[in-house]
């Protein structure tokens, strides 16, 4: 009956709590429902494909004892939520999101992919969720680049806040920041710096309130972070970890805080495989010795000819010398 669903619901969400504080990792997929406009038990065959519902006052959570490889189009369709706020994805192995797979999920706000190795994403990927505001992939970008299958799939979206952490990115992914994009988490990625050309594109109308976290990234302190130390300095309330970027490299400067290096102290980096910061000085050194060894082989031959030399001077006076001659 309803009571003895109930009382399973709630030793399930117990055993699940504890699961989670242990740090164990099934793939799941959360639901967190508020408010909930669902009977406090539902029945299994209410559930999307694949999955099994328990619902509590509170919470509609549905896990999947299989991975889940593709998102199809209105994937979450088959029981109406249209209150849902919250959807989990973690750790599904979702490799392929269609068009329209959020369908029918209308006052979703926050969408969690992380940990999933996605390969393809259509450009309506996320069309029919005009309310998600927060969207999470953090590492879903490793197993393929996905720039430029992304930029059009957030394209209409007005999300505030998107996390992108742990994808092992170079650069700043400006194709893929809404205009009104409040928050960009892009800690432990593969960032060296923030190019020039970089640090424009975050004053473009509509980022210039965004706050990026950018821990964890092996920066490298040399002459090409000028132009990015120089904009951290006048934008650190824009960088909320500021305080703690560290550089990764070269050598002498691991582990120095960004914001204490002075920017005349940074040097420029030698050509590939050389070690930083000597290749000028080493140039000035070779360029110096090579002076040196030409003047001491001037003044050795010189000094090896000097008695020739002698002559070469008297005989040169003597030709220049008028001879006065008595009738």
């Amino acid at each position: 009956d309803g009571a003895s669903l109930h009382a399973r619901a709630a030793s399930m969400a117990r055993r699940q709590e504890r699961a989670a504080g242990s740090g164990g990792w099934l793939p799941w997929l959360g639901f967190a429902l508020l408010p909930l406009a669902v009977p406090p038990a539902v029945a299994p065959g209410g559930c999307p494909s694949a999955c099994y519902c328990v619902a509590t006052p509170e919470l509609v959570q549905c896990r999947y004892e299989s991975n889940l490889s593709v998102l199809r189009p209105a994937a979450f369709a088959a029981r109406p939520l249209p209150d849902l706020r919250l959807l989990r994805l973690r750790h599904n192995n979702i490799q392929t999101i269609e068009d329209m797979a959020l369908q029918g999920l209308p006052a979703l706000r926050t969408l969690d992919l992380s940990h999933n190795p996605l390969l393809s994403v259509a450009a309506g990927a996320f069309a029919g969720v005009p309310l998600l505001r927060t969207l999470q992939l953090n590492q879903a970008l490793l197993a393929a680049p996905l720039e430029e299958q992304l930029a059009p799939a957030l394209r209409n979206l007005s999300l505030r806040r998107l996390e992108l952490a742990g994808n092992g990115l170079r650069a700043l992914p400006a194709a893929l920041l809404p205009a009104g994009l409040e928050e960009l988490d892009l800690r432990n990625n593969s960032l060296q710096r923030l190019a020039a050309a970089e640090l424009r594109s975050l004053e473009a109308p509509g980022l210039r309130g965004l706050r990026l976290t950018l821990g964890a990234n092996p920066l490298s302190c040399d002459c090409a972070l000028r132009p990015f130390l120089a904009w951290l300095r006048a934008a650190a309330a824009r960088v909320p970890d500021a305080r703690g970027l560290r550089c990764a490299g070269p050598p002498p400067l691991r582990g120095a805080t960004l914001l204490r290096l002075r920017p005349e102290g940074l040097a420029c980096a030698a050509a590939e495989g050389g070690e930083p910061g000597r290749l000028e000085t080493a140039s000035y050194v070779f360029f110096g010795i090579v002076l040196a060894l030409i003047g001491i082989v001037f003044l050795m031959v010189l000094y090896l000819n000097r008695r020739g030399i002698k002559r070469w001077l008297h005989n040169l006076r003597e030709e220049n010398t008028p001879s006065c001659r008595s009738p």
